[in-house]
């Protein structure tokens, strides 16, 4: 198994960057068993979200499972704390924390999650899960733009 950065490491790469090194990982495996496999490590390394945000305000609407995802701005980079009742789910946004987390909000805003098709998640999860993916991307990318707009 492919060794991942910690989440809580400030990084020093670009969004497209850590997008291709999540690529690069997905491809070390040879079959979806294994790569759902490596979704659940993901998850259990994910910075865990401080109980209070495990509420309605911070769940992420269209998700068939629970996903709770906390933004706070530190050095003018977003940083995101999450957590899913799913373990597959919980990979998922641990996914997007890793490839969103410490960035600045315009380059979130700007950024284009076509790494997602390039390690096939979408065609490999049911239509639901899927749908909770675009609004777990679109929840990440909602924080990005409120923020954004507080740095204007």
């Amino acid at each position: 198994m492919p060794t991942y950065r910690n989440f809580t490491e400030k990084p020093l790469m670009s969004i497209q960057e850590i997008q291709a090194e999540i690529v690069d990982e997905f491809a070390l495996f040879d079959d979806w068993m294994q790569r759902y496999e490596y979704m659940i490590e993901l998850g259990k390394s994910l910075p865990l979200i401080d109980e209070k945000y495990k509420d309605e305000d911070h769940i992420v609407k269209g998700c068939q499972s629970k996903v709770w995802v906390h933004a706070e701005l530190k050095d003018d980079k977003l940083v995101f704390t999450a957590d899913s009742d799913a373990i597959i789910t919980k990979g998922i946004i641990a996914i997007l924390v890793r490839a969103f987390s410490n960035q600045k909000p315009a380059d979130i805003i700007e950024a284009d999650t076509r790494f997602i098709d390039d390690i096939g998640l979408k065609e490999h999860l049911s239509p639901t899960r899927a749908n909770g993916l675009v609004s777990m991307i679109k929840q990440l990318k909602l924080y990005a733009v409120a923020y954004q707009t507080q740095l204007n």
